[in-house]
């Protein structure tokens, strides 16, 4: 149904795209870990609101 080169080109452009999406998921990854790090290590200045009544 398809020629040789047709498949080739199809293969190479699965590989493309595996790597595009593997690439946004590892950034994902990275931005969620950035944040929260951040968050525990309070670097916003803000201090938590705890009531010892």
């Amino acid at each position: 149904m398809f020629s040789a080169e047709a498949m080739s080109n199809f293969l190479i452009a699965l590989e493309v795209m595996g790597l595009g999406m593997l690439s946004i998921f590892v950034v994902m990854a990275v931005l969620i870990l950035i944040v929260t790090v951040l968050t525990r290590l309070n670097i916003g200045g803000k201090k938590k609101n705890q009531d010892n009544s």
